[in-house]
């Protein structure tokens, strides 16, 4: 059956077969998921887990923050991209979703290298920042959207001209070109990009992706100078 946008699952189903190299733990993550898991729309695809993968090899990334866990696909996709002494660390606000989580890590034998921090994002960050932890090489943004301005300016802060900054979900159907919108994801999203038009420090460009599940995209940004 395809969707409103004339997307078939068989196409799909063609183009992340041959355009993946999906780890077995990782399939077992995404499949189980979603023949399982009530919130497996959070999920994402794995076309675009692998090019997450691909974008930390191809900044030499050792450093890894994500925003936004659920059952653990994009932060074992980068994990297995990253090198031995590569460090994930993984903040969610759900330790049921991340429990799960867990399990498919262990499989893949990348345990070691996730650091899980339970609690709201924005009180991690602070303790990050706090902490005066190192900066980040690449940060994955895939939380609750009506934060994501204030998700994108403490990226800001944990990262260092060089990095790559990924915001997930920010087409929303389309909505987000939507200026009367009250939804407060778009709203959310919106502002976000009014701050990334504003920050000189950044390079953005935003991708459109169209699955069976429907029409959003990410946003992908290199910052280009320090603080």
């Amino acid at each position: 059956m395809k969707s409103d946008l004339g997307i078939s699952p068989q196409i799909e189903d063609y183009v992340s077969r041959l355009g993946t190299r999906e780890h077995p733990a990782l399939k077992r993550c995404r499949e189980e998921t979603q023949a399982n898991h009530p919130g497996r729309y959070m999920q994402i695809g794995e076309d675009q887990g692998a090019f997450m993968a691909l974008t930390a090899k191809l900044i030499g990334a050792k450093r890894y923050l994500e925003v936004g866990t659920f059952t653990g696909y994009s932060a074992l996709a980068v994990a297995l991209a990253l090198p031995a002494d590569g460090k994930v660390v993984c903040l969610d606000i759900s330790k049921d979703y991340t429990d799960l989580a867990r399990g498919y890590w262990k499989e893949a034998g990348v345990e070691s290298k996730i650091d899980l921090r339970i609690g709201p994002a924005l009180d991690s960050i602070d303790k990050i920042l706090a902490a005066k932890e190192a900066p980040f090489d690449f940060v994955f943004i895939d939380a609750d959207k009506p934060s994501n301005p204030d998700y994108f300016q403490w990226a800001m802060k944990l990262t260092h001209p060089g990095s790559v900054i990924v915001i997930d979900n920010v087409i929303r159907k389309g909505a987000v070109a939507d200026a009367a919108s009250t939804d407060e994801s778009v709203v959310g999203t919106r502002r976000m990009f009014e701050l990334i038009a504003a920050e000189k420090r950044v390079t953005f460009s935003a991708l459109q992706t169209l699955r069976s599940k429907g029409h959003d995209g990410f946003a992908v940004g290199l910052v280009v100078a320090g603080q």
